[in-house]
């Protein structure tokens, strides 16, 4: 398997280039499966308050033998959790049942625009950064304009933005926006869940020709897009065959015939980040 690279966010951290999600993952056999990634080589872990995971994970780096520097922890605080003081309690909380001192990256789950109170939130994380609590601050779902407003707000740019993305919702405009912040761009539901193209003629003629699956094609056409993929199965083997995608490159034209999949619509969520509220 070729060493995964990785990405240098604009504070200077480095995170691999590929991580592995853990919802729904939970009890024992959550615990086993999350062993099992970090098995396998994963070294990016993606969990959340709303996961109701974070104790799984926690017991998981013990079980697993790495040391902490080894392993890229990453948590969100959830909607309910959007006041200056709900934000913090919330990362506490979050160190707590993971048995950590500190997260490696922490994100804001959704703006929540409704309830208004993100810029709160992004306040808290900045703080909670220049504690040492976390190291990396971040956000997910947000749009440019919520974009705008923490940073307006702040003067501080979020290192990452989470973001549903896969070859049905390839998301131009933000990839763009971000490219422009300087924000490293993360993909959520990477293959697309139950609509994955997995059996496309842009995905499938791609697979033949490098030699790998389909699941294999569209995480490496994330990575061509510059878009850091955070698969989840647990199955062993397709753990390790999800991390296997830097030793082939697709060609300009199969990344293009892959993106050419979007559809006018084709988020697996049906609201919009403008409008919903996340708990």
């Amino acid at each position: 398997m070729a060493e995964i690279p990785t990405h240098t966010l604009n504070d200077g951290t480095t995170l691999p280039a590929i991580g592995f999600g853990t919802y729904p993952l939970r009890g024992e056999d959550g615990t086993a499966s999350i062993v099992s990634a970090l098995e396998a080589g994963y070294r990016l872990v993606d969990t959340a308050v709303n996961y109701e995971n974070e104790t799984e994970v926690g017991e998981a780096l013990r079980r697993s033998g790495l040391s902490r520097d080894e392993v890229f922890v990453t948590s969100k605080i959830p909607g309910r959790h959007h006041g200056y003081d709900d934000a913090v309690a919330s990362v506490r909380s979050s160190l707590e049942r993971l048995g950590l001192e500190r997260t490696d990256l922490h994100l804001i789950h959704w703006p929540n625009p409704g309830q208004g109170r993100y810029v709160e939130a992004w306040r808290a994380l900045v703080a909670l950064r220049d504690e040492g609590l976390v190291r990396s601050i971040g956000v997910s779902n947000f749009t440019e304009e919520h974009l705008e407003r923490i940073i307006d707000d702040t003067g501080v740019t979020p290192a990452v933005n989470q973001v549903e993305l896969h070859p049905r919702f390839p998301q131009e405009h933000m990839r763009a926006v971000h490219d422009r912040l300087g924000i490293r761009t993360e993909a959520w539901s990477p293959m697309g869940k139950r609509r994955a193209p997995l059996e496309e003629d842009a995905v499938t003629s791609a697979a033949q020709s490098h030699g790998v699956s389909p699941g294999q094609v569209i995480l490496r056409w994330h990575v061509q897009l510059g878009s850091l993929p955070i698969p989840k199965s647990a199955d062993p083997g397709r753990q390790a065959q999800n991390l296997d995608v830097f030793g082939f490159e697709l060609t300009p034209e199969q990344v293009a015939a892959i993106s050419s999949l979007a559809e006018p619509d084709g988020r697996l969520f049906g609201g919009d980040p403008d409008t919903h509220e996340e708990m």
